[in-house]
């Protein structure tokens, strides 16, 4: 069978490559090597995660807000196999619909391994030992990542795990350890807090998410401590071991005391690496840079020119959001359209409560750059909506550039934090300044109303309600 484009992995990237593809009147095919569409994200990462950190919001509310709001309960109890039972149903809810979309924009799927047999034909070896030959004009890699460890670790996935096997345990953990401060470490180990397990965050740097702003990462490591989360910054890993049902991790702090945690679960969250196995790069001779992504160039484009490469597979921010809007740049490209992406103005978000969210420059950034600037803050607090809701937690911050006032950077820390950063993202495409964010009217009482008076502190230095 001929393809005027073939996607090989079927995760937000690379569905929404054929699907865009298929749109624009290409006849596409996508090769995916499990069972179920959708990649990581929709069966082992976002969706799943999202579900039980919603599931367990709402546990932890009852037993610790309910009553301040008047609403007097029992205590609650966890049925923690329904509420796995419910993320499972969210995920086949949300995997059927990549399928529908496939049917509805007549993309052919092929269920297998994808490997390259040269620069126009992709071998198809289905999971029953049979393999399939198809020929595509264009061809886009969409392959992911998976997660990565330490050299000295060895994943076990029942006692020593993953953030896939971190979804689906048996059981809430007495005690917790979390290898890694970054986004999938305090998503997965707020869940399991929240629920009642004992949780130790043990990071390498001496900050958690090093990549963000450093007053974002001093809040929220502030209020998941008041939560009872356990931090412990500036700890390089030497070692991991299993007895039985419990685990121990070794590691130095900065003082070069060897310190021994305890707990019968440990989640290994150190990052995630390309996905590039079994894939036959060599057959075409693509290149991959010393991390092991697939290189490409500014139209992502892989060396062979009719190959393209995106999402986590490539360098950048391994967010399900970047591999999507890089999907539909590359079936563009493919059509002879001229899309653009600014790398710059994607968000980066943790779905802790209070969720963070990020686009732009983080004050380190302008700092290195030279660049002169100015910082507007205001506190959650402060809003009538926070008060109301009880969500006290955060800020929202607003950096500005010293000259000319445009927004370079905004960060929050709050309720509702990921759906209040769009409002920023908007604003810098069209390169606002912090006076136009101030000037906007903002409804009330609402979270937004801190993007507003953060900005007016940018601007001007006089926020009207602090």
């Amino acid at each position: 069978m001929k393809y005027d484009v073939i996607v090989i992995g079927s995760g937000p990237g690379g569905y929404i490559a054929a699907v865009r593809a298929s749109q624009l009147g290409k006849k596409a095919a996508i090769i995916e090597k499990y069972a179920t569409l959708g990649g990581t994200c929709l069966n082992v990462g976002c969706i799943p995660s999202k579900a039980l950190l919603d599931s367990s919001h709402h546990y932890y509310d009852a037993v610790k807000h309910f009553e301040e709001h008047g609403i007097l309960v029992d205590k609650p109890k966890i049925d923690f196999p329904k509420m796995v039972e419910r993320k499972a149903k969210v995920v086949e809810q949300t995997t059927g619909g990549i399928k529908y979309l496939m049917d509805k924009n007549k993309i052919d799927v092929y269920e297998g391994l994808g490997s390259f047999v040269d620069a126009t034909h992709v071998k198809v070896t289905k999971n029953d030992g049979t393999d399939e030959t198809i020929e595509g004009t264009d061809i886009i890699i969409a392959t992911g990542s998976k997660p990565s460890t330490l050299p000295f670790i060895t994943l076990d996935k029942e006692r020593i795990i993953t953030s896939t096997e971190a979804l689906k345990l048996p059981e809430i953990p007495k005690h917790l350890l979390v290898i890694g401060g970054g986004v999938i470490g305090l998503e997965l180990g707020s869940v399991y807090k929240r629920l009642g397990a004992d949780v130790s965050v043990i990071e390498y740097m001496d900050k958690i998410v090093p990549g963000m702003d450093t007053d974002v990462s001093k809040e929220l490591q502030k209020v998941l401590k008041k939560q009872g989360v356990k931090f412990f910054t500036s700890h390089g890993v030497s070692s991991v071991e299993r007895k039985g049902d419990e685990v121990t991790v070794k590691a130095t702090n900065k003082k070069g005391v060897e310190v021994e945690f305890k707990g019968d679960y440990c989640l290994v969250s150190v990052g995630r690496r390309a996905y590039t196995d079994g894939l036959g790069l060599e057959n075409v001779g693509i290149k991959v840079n010393e991390r092991g992504q697939v290189e490409i160039n500014d139209h992502l484009q892989t060396n062979v020119s009719n190959i393209y490469a995106i999402g986590d597979v490539v360098k950048g921010a391994m967010l399900a959001h970047k591999a999507e809007e890089e999907g539909v740049v590359a079936a563009e490209i493919i059509a002879g359209q001229k899309p653009h992406i600014d790398y710059n103005l994607i968000p980066g978000i943790v779905y802790t409560w209070p969720e963070v969210a990020a686009v732009g420059k983080t004050e380190q950034d302008l700092k290195d750059a030279g660049v002169e600037y100015k910082a507007g803050k205001f506190s959650m607090r402060a809003l009538g909506r926070s008060r109301a809701s009880g969500d006290i937690d955060g800020f929202v911050k607003v950096l500005a550039d010293k000259n000319t006032d445009e927004v370079l950077g905004v960060h929050i820390v709050g309720a509702r934090a990921a759906d209040l950063i769009m409002e920023a993202a908007v604003a810098m495409e069209y390169r606002a300044s912090a006076e136009d964010l101030a000037r906007i009217c903002h409804g009330h009482p609402t979270y937004s109303e801190a993007v507003k008076e953060a900005a007016k502190s940018a601007w001007d230095g006089m926020p009207l309600n602090a």
